[in-house]
C-alpha cells in the first residue's frame, strides 16, 4: 500500500525561505510541490519522509533564487493489483459505489464488480442515487455508510490531462482505483461475522498513515 521513492529534482528556493537553515527550507518546498500529489507510475505523495543530499546553490543570471539539485524519499500509496483494502463508502448510484480511504476518495467498484444477484433501490424516482443490495437466499443485504466496506484491487490507472473536459463530467482524477467486492469476505464488514474488529484496526492504521 505504501512504499518509498526516491526521487532527485532541481529546486529553485525562493528568497523568503534564506533565513532559514538550508535543510528545512527545502523540506518545506517539497512538501509543498509534491505533498497530496499524484505522480504518474509512483501513486499518491502522503509525506516527504527523508532528504537524501543536497547539491548546488547556484544563482543562474537573471533569477535571484539559488537552485540545488536535490535527492530525497517520498512516502506515495501505491495500492497493488489483488490488495484487499477497507474504505467507507462516499456515494452510490446505479453506476456502482465510490469509497474512500479519508485521504484518497477515488476508488470505484463498478456495477461488474458487485455481488450476484444485486438489485439498486434509487432515492426517488428521477435521482441517479440510491443504495445497492446483495440478494442471497432471499435476504437483501445493504451496502451502505453504516459499516466499513472491504474490497480488492482490480486496477489502478494514471490517466493523461484531458485537453478539454466538459462541464458535466466528473472532476478530473489523476489516479483511478476500481475495485471489487464479488468475493466472499468482501463488502460490508456486517456481512461477514468476525471482521468489524479487523475493519476498526484497518481505519485505525489508515488514520495513523494520514496523520
Amino acid at each position: 500500500m505504501f512504499y518509498l521513492s526516491k526521487i532527485e529534482h532541481t529546486l529553485p528556493l525562493p528568497a523568503p525561505q534564506l533565513s532559514r537553515p538550508i535543510r528545512e527550507a527545502i523540506h518545506t518546498e517539497l512538501e509543498k510541490l509534491f505533498l497530496d500529489k499524484v505522480i504518474a507510475n509512483l501513486g499518491l505523495c502522503v509525506s516527504v519522509y527523508d532528504i537524501k543530499s543536497i547539491e548546488g546553490g547556484f544563482i543562474y543570471p537573471g533569477d535571484g533564487a539559488p537552485t540545488y539539485t536535490v535527492v530525497f524519499n517520498l512516502i506515495m500509496f501505491r495500492p497493488f493489483v489483488g490488495e484487499i483494502m477497507t474504505a467507507k463508502l462516499l456515494s452510490s448510484d446505479a453506476d456502482g459505489l465510490r469509497l474512500s480511504l479519508g485521504f484518497f476518495d477515488d476508488i470505484y467498484v463498478p456495477l461488474q464488480h458487485l455481488p450476484s444477484p444485486n438489485e439498486f433501490k434509487a432515492e426517488s424516482k428521477n435521482s441517479t442515487k440510491g443504495t445497492w443490495y446483495w440478494k442471497y437466499e432471499e435476504q437483501s443485504y445493504p451496502v451502505d455508510d453504516s459499516d466499513m466496506i472491504k474490497f480488492r484491487i482490480q486496477n489502478v490507472t494514471y490517466p493523461s490531462i484531458p485537453v478539454e473536459q466538459p462541464k458535466e463530467s466528473k472532476p478530473f482524477a489523476p489516479m483511478l482505483v476500481t475495485g471489487s467486492i464479488d468475493h466472499d469476505g468482501l463488502g460490508p464488514v456486517s456481512w461477514w461475522p468476525g471482521q468489524e474488529e479487523d475493519a476498526e484496526e484497518e481505519e485505525e492504521e489508515e488514520t495513523a498513515a494520514e496523520e
